[in-house]
C-alpha cells in the first residue's frame, strides 16, 4: 500500500470514528430538569367500604434527564418519602405508616425508575420502569402527557396500581372486603430546565 492510501486510509477512519463520537454525544447528553415542588403533586385514590377517598404524599423528589428528541438517553427516577401520605383522615392516615400498609419504619420510601421512556403521540409518552414499594418491585407503566414551554415542562399521568401486589395491606386488610385493591395514581408536575 502507497503511503499517500495509508494517509487517506487513517483519515477516512479518523472521519468514522469522529462522527460516532459526535452521534454518540448528542444522544449521550440529555438535559437535566429541576423538580418544583410548589407547582407539583402527587396523589393517590381508591375506595374504603364503598366510598372513594384521595390522598397524596406532601414529600418527594425526582432526578429527570429528559430530551423529547433523544428519548433513549432520558432516565427518569423518583423517590418518595412514604411517611408524607395524607387522606385528611385521622384514622386511616394514623393507620397508612403502619405495619399492615407501608410499614415506614422498615421500607420508608417508594422509588419508581425507567427503563424506557417511549413516545406515543404528540405530547403524549409512556414511562416504563420499576416500581419498588414496600420492598416489593414489579414492572409498571406510566402514560403521561408533557407540555413544554421554553425552560419550563408541564407532566400530567395516570396508572392504576394493585396494592395486594406489593404486599400492602396486611391481616384483615390483606382482602378487598373493606379497601379495593385497585389505586389510582395521578402526577402533576412541573420542572425547570437545569442545563
Amino acid at each position: 500500500m502507497t503511503p499517500f492510501r495509508m494517509a487517506a486510509g487513517r483519515l477516512a477512519a479518523s472521519a468514522l470514528l469522529m462522527t460516532a463520537f459526535v452521534s454518540t454525544s448528542s444522544a449521550a447528553g440529555a438535559p437535566s430538569w429541576k423538580l418544583d415542588p410548589g407547582k407539583s403533586k402527587l396523589g393517590f385514590s381508591g375506595m374504603q367500604t364503598g366510598a372513594k377517598f384521595q390522598g397524596g404524599f406532601s414529600r418527594y423528589d425526582a432526578a429527570i434527564e429528559f430530551d423529547p428528541d433523544h428519548l433513549e438517553a432520558s432516565h427518569i427516577t423518583v423517590s418518595i418519602d412514604l411517611a408524607s401520605a395524607t387522606t385528611n383522615d385521622k384514622q386511616r392516615d394514623t393507620a397508612l405508616p403502619g405495619k399492615d400498609w407501608f410499614d415506614v419504619p422498615q421500607f420508608p420510601a417508594a422509588k419508581f425508575e425507567t427503563s424506557a421512556i417511549r413516545r406515543k403521540d404528540a405530547g403524549t409518552y409512556e414511562a416504563v420502569g420499576n416500581l419498588t414499594l414496600r420492598g416489593v418491585t414489579k414492572p409498571i407503566t406510566l402514560p403521561f402527557t408533557l407540555e413544554m414551554n421554553g425552560p419550563s415542562a408541564h407532566v400530567t399521568g395516570h396508572a392504576e396500581l394493585d396494592r395486594s401486589a406489593f404486599g400492602i395491606g396486611q391481616g384483615s386488610w390483606s382482602t378487598d372486603q373493606w379497601v379495593s385493591f385497585a389505586v389510582a395514581v395521578d402526577i402533576d408536575l412541573t420542572a425547570t430546565r437545569g442545563n
